[in-house]
Order: C-alpha cells, then sequence, then structure tokens
C-alpha cells in the first residue's frame, strides 16, 4: 500500500512538473508573438516587409540575456517556424549559446529575430543543431520599413539577425552562436520527442496553444 501511495505521488508531482514547464513553452510562443508584434508596429525601425515576405523561417529570442562571465556570451530559448506548402510549421524550441554579438548587450536582456532567408539556411535549421557563421553564413540585417533596393541583403547572408535591447532596435551579428533543438521543451510541448525537421517540414498539425505565434507569422510574413 505505502509503495502504491508512494507511486501515486510520484505520478501526480511528475505531471505538475510536466504541465508547468509545458506553461512555460506556451508563454515563449505568446511571447515570441508579442516581440514581432511590438517591432513591426515600430514605423522606421521593423524589419522590412520584403524580408518577412522572402523569409524561409522566422525564429524569435525573446529576452536573450547576456552571460556576464563569458566574454561575448550570451544564452537564450527560442521558437521558430518554417514556411512549409501549406502554411506555416508548427513551432519548434530550441536552445542558442555563445557567439560574438556585434555590439555588447550589457547586463540587459534582448529580443532577438532571426531570419532565414533561402533554401540552404533553411536546411542548416533543420539539422538541429548548426553554427551561426560556419554552418550558415549570417549578417545583421537592415532595418527600416522597406529595405533598399541598391543592397544586397538576399546575397550577404543564409540569416538575417536583429537586436531590440532597452527599445532600441538594430541589425546584430551573432557569429559564433551555436542553434541546438530543446529536446526537453519539444517533449513537455508536444508530449514525446520529436525531430526539428519533422515539426518544421509540416509534417505534424501545430497544437492550439501555437495559434498565437502563428498568427504572428501569418500577419508579418503571409502563408
Amino acid at each position: 500500500m505505502k509503495n502504491l501511495l508512494l507511486s501515486l505521488v510520484v505520478l501526480f508531482t511528475s505531471t505538475a512538473a510536466l504541465a508547468y514547464d509545458r506553461a512555460d513553452d506556451v508563454e515563449r510562443l505568446q511571447s515570441g508573438a508579442t516581440v514581432l508584434h511590438e517591432i513591426m508596429a515600430a514605423p522606421d525601425s521593423g524589419v522590412p516587409d520584403e524580408i518577412m515576405h522572402d523569409a524561409k523561417c522566422i525564429a524569435v529570442i525573446p529576452s536573450m540575456a547576456k552571460a556576464a562571465f563569458v566574454v561575448g556570451g550570451a544564452y537564450g530559448k527560442g521558437v521558430a517556424s518554417c514556411r512549409t506548402g501549406h502554411g506555416w510549421s508548427a513551432p519548434a524550441f530550441f536552445s542558442i549559446k555563445g557567439g560574438s554579438f556585434g555590439f555588447q548587450i550589457g547586463g540587459q536582456a534582448a529580443d532577438i529575430i532571426m531570419v532565414i532567408m533561402n533554401d540552404q539556411g533553411m536546411e542548416n535549421l533543420l539539422s538541429s543543431k548548426f553554427k551561426l557563421g560556419a554552418d550558415a553564413s549570417v549578417a545583421a540585417g537592415p532595418v527600416g520599413r522597406h529595405a533598399d533596393a541598391s543592397t544586397d541583403w538576399k546575397l550577404r547572408a543564409q540569416v538575417l539577425t536583429y537586436s531590440r535591447t532597452r527599445g532600441i532596435f538594430a541589425g546584430i551579428s551573432l557569429n559564433g552562436a551555436v542553434i541546438t533543438q530543446h529536446k526537453d521543451d519539444t517533449r513537455e510541448f508536444y508530449g514525446h520527442m520529436i525531430p526539428f525537421r519533422t515539426i518544421l517540414t509540416g509534417k505534424i498539425e501545430a497544437p492550439r496553444d501555437a495559434e498565437i505565434w502563428q498568427g504572428a507569422l501569418v500577419k508579418y510574413c503571409g502563408k
């Protein structure tokens, strides 16, 4: 009887912890959508419309924090989706570590947006682990409601990156940062492990909790 009660307590505790952790994942989706809404609402300092509409994938890291004990280092957790033949994919959860950040974030957390611009960049993301600047070329993205026709942003990089710190929005370099699928968050949100490629190629249906995130993508990037 004692063993049965102990097993029930462990099961209840594990289930409660899983639900709590999943709530964190849902909150990250909501925060990612909020970052897109707020940045794209800025009249002259958002990601250019042409870039958003040409994007193959969008990734957002809400409140990425610089590691004070590592020069130029940082850590964050984010969410990404890719364009498929039937709309935006379900969200995939990832972590990002390290890297040399064009300008210093300082002690402030920064919202990061990464825009994957071509098939090669998308293929790197689908691998579930890649290093910006090594496996995929990366550059600070142009800022403004419309991209200057004279710029070569379509040719410069597979991934364009942006940062917002203290209300200031600008392109930022994330050279050396490593992006990896966050397996624990994936299990918590979907109930079991699903590979990055399966999620981002649209082979699974997005849960209802992802609607706010996908709605923001459709609004700013089109279907």
